[in-house]
C-alpha cells in the first residue's frame, strides 16, 4: 500500500507505494479500514520537527485524526460491514486496567496511540479492533469528520469532563488553533461564556464565528494588559481557564485571569517546568489546576451526535486537503502557521 513513512527528525515524510499492507486474522475483532482522510495535528509536527519520541522507533506511519470505510472483517466481528463509514479514536484502551475499569480509559495504562505506538493514518489502509471505532453518519463527510477523532473530541473531554463548565461560565481559551477553537465552540455547546486569546486576527474572527462572546489579542497586550482585559469583561475573572499552547507563559496568564475559586484546564502540551508557582495562592484561594488529555471512548457517541446535529461544526476547520502524495506541503502549511486544521486524503 501507500504510505508516507516517517523514517527521522528534521526530515520530509518519504512517499513509499510498496509499505506492507495489514492483514485479517480470523476471529480477533479486527477490521481493515480504507483510510479516507486523515488531520495533520501538532502533535505529529512534535515527531517530525522537534524530536519528540514516538512510542515506537521509525520507520513509522504518523497521522491518528483517522477516517474511512470498512474493507474487510474478522470472522466473530458482527457490528459493520464492508462499506460502513466509520471514525477511528486516536487512542485505544485495554478495557482491563484500573483507569479502564473506573471509566477514565483516556489515561489507560496500556493505551495504544496511532502514529506513535502503532503505524497510523498517513496510509492507504490500517488495521484496528472492532471495539474501538464508531460509525460515522453518511451526511458526517469522511473528509471533514476525520478531525473528530482528537480535534473535536479532546476539547469536548476538556470542556464537559474536567473544566466541568456550566450555563453562564465564564470561560477563557488561551491559544485558538485547531485545539483551542474548538474547545470555545465546546464551551457555547455547554452554555458557557467563551472568550479566546490569541496574537492573530484571523484565528480571533473564527472564534468569534464558533461562539467567543469576547476576543483579546494578546499581540497588543502584556500580560497584565491580557489578565485585566479578562478581569474586567468577566467583573473579576474567569470561571475556569484553558490553556490550549503548552507554554508556561499563557499558563502563568491563564491561572492569573482567574477568580478566586476558579479551575485551570491544561490542554496544551509543553516539555518546559514553570517555576515561578505561586502556591500559597492556591490553597488560600482554593483554586484548581488539573490536565486533560484525549478523550473516552464512551464520549464518542455523544459528539458524533452533536456534529451530525450541527451543535458542533467541522467543515468551517477543515481549511486545507492535499493528497497523500503531497502531504509534506500540507506539513509546510501547520509550519507557517496558516489555516486551523489540514487533512490529508489516502485515496488518490
Amino acid at each position: 500500500m501507500r504510505a508516507a513513512v516517517f523514517e527521522e527528525v528534521k526530515s520530509p515524510l518519504i512517499i513509499k507505494d510498496d509499505y506492507p499492507s495489514p492483514k485479517i486474522n480470523e476471529l480477533q475483532g479486527q477490521v481493515l479500514i480504507n483510510i479516507v482522510a486523515c488531520g495533520v495535528c501538532h502533535t505529529d509536527l512534535g515527531f517530525l520537527d522537534h524530536g519528540v519520541p514516538t512510542g515506537k522507533s521509525p520507520p513509522l506511519i504518523l497521522g491518528h485524526e483517522m477516517a474511512g470505510r470498512v474493507h474487510d472483517i474478522s470472522g466473530d466481528v458482527a457490528n459493520f460491514k464492508e462499506g460502513d463509514q466509520v471514525l477511528i479514536p486516536a487512542v485505544t484502551s485495554c478495557g482491563t486496567c484500573f483507569h479502564c475499569r473506573t471509566g477514565r480509559e483516556n489515561i489507560c495504562s496500556n493505551q495504544v496511540f496511532f502514529g506513535s505506538n502503532v503505524d497510523g493514518g498517513f496510509a492507504e489502509q490500517i488495521m484496528v479492533p472492532a471495539k474501538d471505532i464508531f460509525h460515522l453518519p453518511a451526511d458526517i463527510p469522511l473528509e471533514e469528520g476525520c478531525i473528530i477523532a482528537d480535534a473535536i473530541s479532546t476539547p469536548y473531554h476538556a470542556v464537559k469532563n474536567r473544566g466541568q463548565v456550566r450555563p453562564g461560565d465564564w470561560a477563557v481559551v488561551f491559544g485558538c488553533g485547531g485545539i483551542g477553537l474548538n474547545v470555545v465552540q465546546n464551551i457555547k455547546a455547554a452554555g458557557g461564556l467563551p472568550i479566546a486569546v490569541d496574537i492573530v486576527p484571523k484565528k480571533l474572527d473564527i472564534a468569534k464565528k464558533l461562539g467567543a462572546v469576547k476576543t483579546i489579542s494578546a499581540k497588543e497586550l502584556d500580560d497584565r494588559g491580557i489578565v485585566g482585559a479578562i478581569r474586567k469583561a468577566t467583573g473579576g475573572g474567569a470561571d475556569i481557564a484553558f490553556e490550549a499552547i503548552g507554554n508556561p507563559m499563557t499558563f502563568k496568564q491563564a491561572f492569573n485571569s482567574l477568580r478566586t475559586g476558579g479551575r485551570l484546564v491544561a490542554v496544551g502540551y509543553s516539555p518546559k517546568r514553570w517555576d515561578g508557582f505561586d502556591i500559597g495562592r492556591v490553597m488560600f484561594r482554593e483554586m484548581e489546576i488539573m490536565g486533560s488529555l484525549g478523550c473516552r471512548t464512551v464520549d464518542y457517541p455523544r459528539i458524533i451526535e452533536l456534529v451530525k446535529n450541527g451543535t458542533l461544526v467541522v467543515k468551517p476547520l477543515v481549511t486545507g486537503k492535499y493528497p497523500l502524495s503531497e502531504i509534506n506541503e500540507g506539513f509546510d502549511v501547520m509550519r507557517r502557521g496558516e489555516g486551523v486544521r489540514t487533512v490529508i486524503l489516502c485515496q488518490e
